[in-house]
């Protein structure tokens, strides 16, 4: 994992604290940001859905406990798996960006700034009997960091330069 993410845990709620609660104000048992944190942090080390990050938050509980709030423990996957379904992507790309801005290094540090750019299929996306053709997502990686910049899904297989018109050059000039 990235270390520059994990070194102080409020560079994360810092990149998220606009961020709109989508939950219901009536049963709301866990801070947002806790919930952000423990998402990002999971994702970063390999989960792919609330399950898994349920488990990974379970599997570190220690560590979460010295670095959030948690007032009432660590959340269930059934937790993270509303919160995610109701997030609006936009805003949290955004609150992405942001963050993703704040560890992206300064202009003192040129040699930092290296940005790959690469296009996948992603394997069995496809859906044969609705007639949908394979996924395909162009990814902007900051090399030094170590970190993923952003991803967009692309109609079709392309030029990976030509399909991100605009897109990296705002997050790395953020």
């Amino acid at each position: 994992m990235p270390d520059i993410l994990f070194e102080n845990v409020d560079s994360i709620l810092d990149g998220f604290r606009d961020l709109e609660d989508p939950r219901s104000h009536v049963s709301r048992r866990h801070l947002l940001g806790d919930l952000i944190v423990i998402s990002i942090i999971a994702v970063i080390a390999g989960a792919d859905g609330p399950t898994a990050i349920g488990a990974c938050a379970a599997n570190h509980e220690a560590w979460l406990r010295n670095h959030l709030d948690l007032p009432n423990g660590i959340l269930s996957q059934d937790t993270f798996d509303r919160l995610l379904a109701a997030l609006k992507p936009a805003a949290f790309q955004a609150c992405f960006e942001t963050l993703i801005a704040s560890v992206l290094p300064s202009d003192d540090q040129p040699d930092l700034n290296q940005v790959a750019i690469d296009g996948k299929a992603v394997r069995r996306s496809h859906d044969r009997r609705k007639g949908l053709g394979p996924l395909f997502l162009v990814s902007a990686w900051a090399v030094e960091r170590e970190i993923t910049l952003g991803q967009l899904v692309t109609e079709e297989k392309s030029n990976e330069i030509t399909a991100i018109p605009g897109s990296v050059p705002k997050i790395v000039e953020s």
